[in-house]
């Protein structure tokens, strides 16, 4: 009963007139700045070539307006390099042309090298011969 009239108190007291405001307000003068949108212009390019990973791949592409051309190519696991180059204008959509260098190859199947084990395995439980379990009275 307390707690609801003390709640009843504090709205009362925020509700009263030259009750001073707690909350941030932004000055008169400001106004904010008018957004303006310019067309798009940009430009980038990364590569990554690292021969004892075997990683080979790279991006290209820059973009003036409605307007992007770009590439990018990767090397495959049968060997061949794979590169699209491709162009977006406006609304045209994705065009791409995909090509391929070099010849793929299958190497024939090796199995891995599986060691025949060295150790003779032990049985978890070996009963004691000589233990033979007998009743006691109490």
């Amino acid at each position: 009963m307390k707690v609801v009239i003390a709640l009843c108190f504090v709205v009362v007291v925020a509700g009263a007139p030259g009750f001073p405001s707690l909350g941030y307000s932004l000055p008169s003068s400001y106004r904010p700045a008018p957004s303006y949108q310019a067309p798009a212009r940009y430009s980038f390019d990364y590569a990554v070539n690292d021969p004892p990973s075997g990683n080979d791949f790279g991006h290209q592409e820059s973009r003036d307006g409605d307007h992007t051309q770009g590439s990018y190519y990767v090397q495959l696991p049968d060997g061949r390099l794979q590169q699209v180059t491709y162009t977006v204008s406006g609304d045209s959509g994705y065009l791409a042309e995909v090509t391929y260098q070099g010849e793929a190859r299958y190497p024939t199947y090796q199995p891995a090298y599986r060691p025949t084990p060295t150790y003779t395995p032990v049985a978890a439980y070996r009963p004691i011969p000589a233990f033979r379990p007998s009743p006691v009275y109490g």
